[in-house]
C-alpha cells in the first residue's frame, strides 16, 4: 500500500482486506501492522479502543466502499450495476484463490457468535445502507417500492450466499447460478415497470 496514504487509513484498509480473507477473529493487530507497514505505536495513537475499534472501522470502511460502488453505478441502471457488483466479486474470488469474500459478512457471522454488539451493529448498518441504496435505484427505475426492497434484499442475500458457497467449493458456479436467477427477476420487474 502506498506510503502516501495516511497510516490510519492504511491500517483500516489492511484490516478490511485481511478480514475478507481470514475473518475478524483471525485478523490480529500484528497482521494489520505487517500488512499496512505501520509502526506499532500507530495502534495506540489511531485506535485507542484497540483491536475492537480497528475491526469496527474496517467494517464501516468495507460497507462504505461497496455503498460507494453502488452509488457510482447508479447512472448505468440497476441491471448494469448488479452485473458490475457480481463481476467484481467474481474477479476477487478468482484473484484471491477463493479466499477473499465479503468482510462485512465475515464480521456479521463472527460478531454474532462472539456476542459483540458494536461489531454486529457495524455489519448491520453496512447491509442496511446497501439495501436502501439498491432499493432506491430499483424504485427509481419504476419498480414498486415494496417489491424494490424485496429485490434488493434478495440481491444482497444472493450475492453474499453465493460468495460463501463459491469460497467453500472453490468454484464460481454457486455465485453465478444464484446471481443469474436474481438478475432474471430484476430484469422481469424492470420490464413490468416499463
Amino acid at each position: 500500500m502506498p506510503s502516501k496514504v495516511p497510516t490510519r487509513d492504511r491500517m483500516v484498509v489492511s484490516a478490511a482486506l485481511l478480514i475478507r480473507e481470514r475473518g475478524a477473529r483471525a485478523t490480529s493487530i500484528d497482521d494489520v501492522l505487517r500488512h499496512s507497514h505501520a509502526p506499532r505505536g500507530s495502534v495506540y495513537h489511531h485506535f485507542p479502543g484497540g483491536r475492537d475499534q480497528l475491526l469496527r472501522e474496517a467494517t464501516e470502511y468495507a460497507g462504505s466502499y461497496i455503498a460507494g460502488r453502488i452509488e457510482a453505478g447508479a447512472e448505468a441502471g440497476p441491471l448494469a450495476l448488479f452485473d458490475a457488483l457480481v463481476d467484481a466479486y467474481r474477479q476477487q474470488l478468482r484473484e484471491g484463490d477463493y479466499r477473499a469474500g465479503c468482510p462485512v459478512a465475515a464480521v456479521a457471522i463472527e460478531a454474532r457468535a462472539d456476542g459483540d454488539d458494536t461489531l454486529q451493529q457495524a455489519a448491520a448498518d453496512a447491509f442496511d445502507r446497501w439495501l436502501a441504496l439498491l432499493a432506491a435505484q430499483l424504485a427509481g427505475a419504476g419498480i414498486e417500492r415494496e417489491r424494490a426492497e424485496r429485490l434488493a434484499a434478495l440481491a444482497v442475500a444472493g450475492i453474499e450466499g453465493g460468495l460463501i458457497l463459491a469460497q467453500a467449493r472453490r468454484d464460481l458456479e454457486p455465485l453465478d447460478a444464484a446471481t443469474a436467477e436474481i438478475r432474471n427477476l430484476i430484469e422481469a420487474a424492470l420490464a413490468e415497470a416499463a
